[in-house]
């Protein structure tokens, strides 16, 4: 843990489409290659000693962890203008120590249980659930990380797929856009039993 102790972070902050979200982007990985999403600081439990450190501030309301960035959400009473130092400040003294960002052993634990009921409710769709799961991972998800999110699969159901917003997607006012014009109309090019795609209700 040593070589870590004096290790100088340095963020800078990204606009999101969502007025509510900001990208706080470090110098290091936080999360590589995967990305884990905190709606609220109940979702934590015990996934993210560095995520409870943000949720300990009175304005931070999600926080999504992500490569080398945290997209943050504060309360609407606040400005970010008055907020970022601060929110700045505990990123910098968390990441500073060198202590682990998420706990991979909860994070996996809880990502199996998740894909086990995917798995179970899709049932006969298994292969078109596969098939809507590449195709989001592939075209959707580079483009939603850049603006400070993610959409992640919830479920198939005759023609009918539901999406998770994570992030700056979650009550993003351009989210419904993007989702319906963007994912809908390629999903169902690209994959013809695709009827609609609906956004989880959060």
């Amino acid at each position: 843990m040593t070589d870590f102790k004096k290790r100088v972070v340095s963020i800078y902050t990204e606009q999101t489409p969502n007025p509510e979200n900001i990208k706080f982007v470090v110098n290091q990985m936080l999360y590589a290659h995967n990305s884990i999403d905190f709606p609220n600081v109940e979702s934590v439990e015990g996934a993210s000693e560095f995520a409870e450190e943000l949720f300990k501030l009175p304005m931070v309301r999600n926080v999504f962890i992500a490569n080398n960035f945290v997209t943050i959400g504060k309360t609407p009473d606040v400005e970010w203008i008055e907020v970022i130092p601060t929110i700045k400040n505990t990123i910098k003294a968390y990441l500073s120590e060198g202590k682990p960002v998420v706990d991979e052993k909860i994070v996996s634990a809880r990502v199996a249980a998740e894909v086990a009921e995917i798995e179970q409710a899709a049932g006969d769709d298994a292969e078109m659930v596969t098939k809507i799961k590449e195709m989001l991972e592939k075209y959707v998800q580079p483009a939603v990380e850049m603006d400070g999110g993610s959409i992640v699969f919830k479920s198939y159901d005759d023609g009918i797929v539901t999406l998770g917003m994570q992030g700056a997607c979650s009550g993003c006012p351009s989210s419904t856009i993007t989702l319906k014009a963007g994912i809908e109309g390629m999903m169902k090019r690209m994959i013809p039993e695709v009827k609609e795609v609906v956004a989880e209700a959060m």
